[in-house]
């Protein structure tokens, strides 16, 4: 793993940057800031599921990650990369006073309902993808959230002419780890799995874009993951996604 800081010129030059066309974004922690967006509507999910008992609430949150006195996630926290079903299926282990069904489609609705509320996204959105459509590159992004929330923000920040993909847990490719998305990906993009390069904030991400053979995996330190913890699967470490704009004219051979 090299960070983008780091041997600059021997490590964008070479066959496998050049040759990515595609980049699959996740959506909350490397589209937008995981802490700030995620954590209130954890929250919420975690009231609805404890039935208001807030010694209850606070164990479910504790169990999935949560920092309670920070209000921040811990690395990799299971709120902030699971799928709703595998929250769920959690929460209800530790005591929620709804089914895993009815839980899930209450967790969806919070999230649906006030996912772009509290969303905070990490640079304009419509620039960096429309300077990224510029380079020819083809886009798309894959979240463990609900599609029907991964569509909301891709409407309300206006990406639809810009990406060809986009899809959730629930969207029939299978949820995170597994590299369904990534393969949805390929074939909407008209594209090989070693053309894409996956970019996220979790281990989940970079499991996924390994078992898809994905040419690249770029963390992100905006979400779930730390420099620590990403290092030991990413290619590329970035700040945030601001930091793809050189991967974007290195694959076209530009400085």
């Amino acid at each position: 793993m090299l960070e983008f800081s780091q041997n600059i010129e021997k490590t964008f030059f070479n066959p496998s940057m050049i040759r990515i066309r595609g980049i699959l974004f996740d959506k909350d922690g490397t589209l937008f800031d995981l802490h700030r967006s995620w954590f209130p509507l954890v929250k919420k999910a975690a009231d609805i599921a404890s039935g208001g008992d807030v010694e209850l609430a606070e164990k479910l949150l504790s169990a999935g990650g949560c920092d309670l006195n920070s209000g921040c996630f811990y690395p990799e926290a299971p709120v902030a990369t699971w799928s709703v079903k595998d929250v769920a299926s959690l929460w209800v282990g530790l005591g929620a006073v709804l089914s895993r069904s009815k839980l899930s489609h209450a967790i969806n609705k919070i999230y649906f309902r006030y996912g772009l509320q509290y969303a905070s996204p990490v640079t304009d959105l419509k620039r960096f993808f429309c300077f990224l459509k510029s380079r020819k590159f083809k886009l798309g992004i894959a979240t463990n959230d609900s599609k029907a929330a991964a569509y909301a923000a891709v409407k309300a920040y206006g990406l639809s002419d810009e990406v060809c993909f986009v899809a959730g847990y629930d969207s029939g490719f299978g949820p995170k780890p597994s590299p369904g998305m990534v393969f949805g990906f390929c074939l909407e993009a008209g594209l090989s799995a070693d053309q894409v390069a996956v970019v996220g904030d979790s281990g989940l991400d970079m499991i996924m874009a390994r078992l898809a053979a994905a040419g690249l995996k770029v963390g992100v330190l905006t979400g779930a993951g730390t420099r620590e913890t990403l290092a030991k699967q990413a290619d590329f470490i970035v700040d945030d996604i601001t930091g793809l704009t050189r991967l974007a004219l290195v694959s076209q051979g530009l400085r």
